[in-house]
């Protein structure tokens, strides 16, 4: 067999048109991103390969809460590497227990099972709840039930896709996974009459980042737990993109003063420089689970979990948080300045915002494309929906700078 022929020289510099050609043929068409092709970046700012600057106002949907290449967080990347990457969870390391030391303490629950990916924290939060229900509630053997909410997104795997209601991310990938029943969400009595006694969790995003950045009524999630609670199952509280600042607190749930029995953590935890994720939840809960019942040979690595000690460090401060509040009121009035010259209505928590613009002026891809060209960086959703969910080290004049860009977007 003969190796293929090269278009392109090894190493030899590519525009971005000529990178985003090469991918066509040799990548997953799984993704329809932006046309910008990013080289460099420091704090929300990025460049392209031909030099152009960005803001960036997705953050990696809050997988880069921080910022890009943080110092801290560089630094603490840096330190580790020099010193010990791998060993697998065959062996202890000596940076994983300060990492769930901190993680517990940052939260407010007990045990840490720590993963890679936000997929793999849902996919992990499920087994342990279905444990959970047999060890524990006594749930019959393969009966147990979890129930979701319609319009969420916790990831990609056939699981998770099959107790969605999207169609594009969940059809042409069955026969899916049994056990899930899904109600409205912000809808407490859909959610009672759902639960029985084969109910193991009730699983939700405190707020849901996919749809649109839906923020429940005042009352929901502390409805939610009284239910959960009085039918004798578990709070599962996705945290993984409204969590570690993104909406003021350092979780979305404490804006109702609410403790889950399970948290499932992701993105930001990684700094955006390695993925982490992990599931947190009371001692009870995780302890469910023993040896060779569940396991990552990456999850809890020592690079890892060093760069997740530096996020938890910076949070405990309270400084992204503050930031988040205070920010997020600039964000708002922006945005209310807009409504009704573009903006049909915004839901905004935080430095976390979904946008309706008028169809009439486009879709939310045809607005991300006219932002970029205006140098700011955002992603659709459904419809004419765009999200906004910069760096939490964003100033208050580049926000404002941005929302300058998105006026004139919609002009």
């Amino acid at each position: 067999m003969t190796a293929p022929t090269r278009t392109a020289q090894v190493g030899a510099p590519r525009s971005s048109a000529e990178l985003i050609q090469a991918e066509s043929p040799v990548l997953a068409h799984n993704y329809h991103p932006l046309p910008v092709v990013v080289a460099r970046a420091e704090g929300v700012w990025v460049e392209d390969v031909e030099g152009r600057r960005y803001l960036d106002m997705l953050a990696g949907y809050s997988a880069l809460n921080f910022g890009h290449r943080h110092p801290a967080l560089i630094e603490a990347a840096h330190r580790q590497l020099d010193q010990l990457t791998l060993t697998s969870r065959a062996f202890h390391n000596d940076r994983l227990a300060g990492f769930a030391e901190g993680l517990a303490e940052l939260t407010g629950l007990d045990m840490v099972l720590p993963m890679n990916t936000g997929a793999e924290a849902v996919e992990s939060g499920i087994k342990v709840a279905r444990k959970w229900a047999y060890d524990v509630k006594g749930v019959p053997a393969d009966r147990a039930t979890i129930v979701v909410a319609g319009g969420n997104f916790h990831g990609r795997t056939t699981t998770i896709v099959g107790f969605s209601d999207d169609d594009t991310a969940r059809v042409g990938f069955g026969p899916f996974a049994p056990g899930f029943r899904t109600v409205p969400y912000n809808d407490l009595a859909a959610l009672e009459a759902a639960l029985d006694e084969t109910t193991a969790a009730v699983l939700i995003e405190p707020i849901q980042g996919e749809a649109g950045v839906l923020i429940p009524d005042d009352g929901y999630l502390t409805g939610v737990r009284e239910l959960t609670r009085r039918n004798g199952c578990l709070f599962i509280a996705d945290e993984i993109q409204s969590g570690l600042g993104r909406t003021g607190t350092t979780l979305a749930v404490e804006h109702e003063s609410v403790m889950p029995d399970m948290l499932l953590l992701g993105k930001a935890l990684g700094g955006g420089i390695v993925p982490v994720s992990a599931v947190v939840a009371r001692r009870d809960v995780l302890g469910v689970i023993g040896p060779g019942q569940h396991g990552s040979t990456f999850g809890g690595n020592p690079l890892a979990a060093a760069v997740g000690s530096a996020v938890i460090e910076l949070l405990a401060t309270g400084e992204f948080q503050r930031r988040a509040t205070e920010l997020g009121a600039v964000l708002r009035d922006g945005l209310a300045a807009l409504t009704g010259k573009g903006v049909t209505g915004f839901r905004a928590r935080g430095l976390w915002a979904g946008v309706d613009v008028d169809p009439a002026l486009g879709t939310g891809r045809e607005i991300s494309e006219r932002l970029l060209k205006e140098g700011v960086l955002v992603k659709d959703t459904h419809g004419s929906t765009i999200r906004l969910a910069p760096p939490l080290t964003i100033t208050a004049e580049e926000l404002a700078s941005a929302l300058d860009s998105l006026e004139r977007a919609l002009g």
